[in-house]
Formats: structure tokens, sequence, C-alpha cells
């Protein structure tokens, strides 16, 4: 059973920077590969980015990508997702996830998740 807990988030204006990490403890990390999700408000759950197990592969959304950066740091159990020039439309409820597959778009074959951290962009 593994548990994670995100950390990180919080209200930031357009432009601005915001690292999440999602902190892993009950298993062996390294079997596991991390996604993460958001949930803007009255909207549904989206993809965000995935990072394999070694962290020598991530994938990221059309709508992140070449702003956000997925890393890992396996000593410490924990995934980072470096947040860059933000948007308004980038708020949401930010989650991670947990497989020991190849990680993934599709949030049902995640087994694990953390609670969410808010993330809030100020226009």
């Amino acid at each position: 059973q593994v548990q994670l807990v995100e950390s990180g988030g919080g209200l930031v204006q357009a432009g601005g920077s915001l690292r999440l990490s999602c902190a892993a403890s009950g298993g062996t990390f390294t079997n596991y590969a991390v996604g993460w999700f958001r949930r803007p408000p009255g909207k549904n759950r989206e993809f965000v980015g995935h990072i394999n197990q070694s962290g020598t592969s991530s994938v990221y959304a059309d709508s992140v990508k070449g702003r956000f950066t997925l890393s890992r740091d396996n000593a410490k159990n924990t995934v980072y997702l470096q947040m860059n020039n933000l948007k308004p439309e980038d708020t949401a409820v930010y989650y991670c996830a947990a497989n020991q597959g190849s990680g993934g778009d599709w949030a049902p074959a995640y087994d694990y998740w953390g609670q969410g951290t808010q993330v809030t962009v100020s226009s």
C-alpha cells in the first residue's frame, strides 16, 4: 500500500511559478510510475503529465508542455512538478497518482492517489 501526499500548492500571479511535491511512503518507490492530474473548478479531471520509474522519461499534456517539468528524487521518494509561466487556466486541484505500470494519461490506470493540493493563479 502506497500513500501519496502532495504539497506546494498556493496562490500565485499569472506568469509566476510553483513547485509541487508528491511524497510517497509505504512501498518501493522505484516500482512506481507517477502521474499528475488536475481538476479545474467545475470541470472534469484532466491529465497533466507522468514520469517513469527511473525518471528518465516523462510525458505532458499539450496544455502544459514547455511550461511544466516533472522530476523525481528516488532517494527521497518524491516526485516534483515544476510549473512555470502559470496561467489562470492552470487553476485547479492537483493530484499525484502512482501505478506499477507505465503511468499513462488514463486516470483509472492508477492505483494510488494523494489528497490533492490547490493551485490558484490570479490574472
